[in-house]
């Protein structure tokens, strides 16, 4: 199930990054189980690409924040 974004909002750089490594982890596994044509749920492709993009952003967003911060102090 895909978390809410409120809920990414709330996790930490490390966190993010934590849960973005298994997320391209599982995806590349369901590429593979694809390929060799034994996918259980090819939805779930999709939905995990959706998620890694939501943790890039909320990711991208953070550091944009830092930096417009940094530049006005």
């Amino acid at each position: 199930m895909p978390d809410k974004i409120s809920d990414l909002r709330n996790l930490t750089k490390d966190e993010l990054n934590l849960k973005l490594s298994g997320l391209k982890t599982e995806l590349f596994n369901l590429r593979f189980q694809a390929e060799a044509g034994r996918v259980e749920k090819p939805h779930r492709i999709n939905q995990i690409r959706k998620e890694i993009a939501r943790i890039k952003t909320i990711i991208k967003e953070g550091e944009s924040k830092n930096a417009v911060s940094s530049k006005q102090a």
